[in-house]
């Protein structure tokens, strides 16, 4: 692999599988050059979940803070809705309610490879809120969901996939959700590798 390529994860979530997007998803991925090195649909267990998510305190209350400011600029009281203003007790609500999400459907774990793969890939999926996400992502296309109205269902906000946000993230993801057993698979592609 030339320097200039790295390998970042990708997970398409129950949404994105139940609403049939998994083959316009990998193409929009090899269609900017990148390689599919490995995919497997699984059903994940909630353990798979659970240890896919950060436990660190600092990640969880920074769930909680951005439910908080989805309450504040709704005018909303978080104590009515969901019984506290802790924004750590929040996060761990929110945490829980991903666990839940991701384990309600199957999802396809994907390796991508290519130049810049992380940073290509988290612009082609697009902002993590729907609808902040432009026109011409795939969140921003596909999904419409918003933090109120997950907030307000106590659910996650579904928004198809995920992608790793930094190279560090992509190792720890693929090898959580791959281990080291599983075959990286290797190959040149027509007109793009040659």
């Amino acid at each position: 692999m030339q320097a200039k390529e790295e390998k970042t994860y990708l997970m398409i979530k129950p949404d994105g599988v139940r609403k049939g997007l998994i083959g316009e998803i990998i193409r929009r991925l090899e269609q900017r050059d990148l390689k599919v090195v490995a995919l497997q649909m699984v059903r994940p267990s909630r353990e798979e979940i659970d240890q896919h998510y950060p436990k660190d305190e600092t990640w969880i209350k920074r769930l909680g803070s951005k439910s908080m400011a989805t309450y504040l600029k709704y005018n909303l009281d978080p104590i009515k809705e969901v019984g506290t203003s802790d924004e750590l007790v929040i996060g761990q609500m929110v945490r829980e309610w991903l666990v839940d999400y991701m384990t309600s459907a199957p999802v396809v774990k994907v390796v991508i490879q290519g130049i810049h793969a992380v940073e290509v890939v988290r612009k082609i999926v697009g902002q993590t809120i729907p609808s902040n996400a432009e026109m011409g992502t795939i969140r921003g296309d596909f999904s419409i969901d918003s933090p109120l109205l997950a907030n307000q269902e106590k659910r996650a906000v579904m928004n198809l996939v995920h992608a790793s946000e930094t190279a560090e993230e992509a190792l720890h993801e693929i090898k959580h959700w791959f281990g080291t057993e599983t075959p990286i698979c290797d190959y040149k592609r027509f007109g793009v590798d040659e």
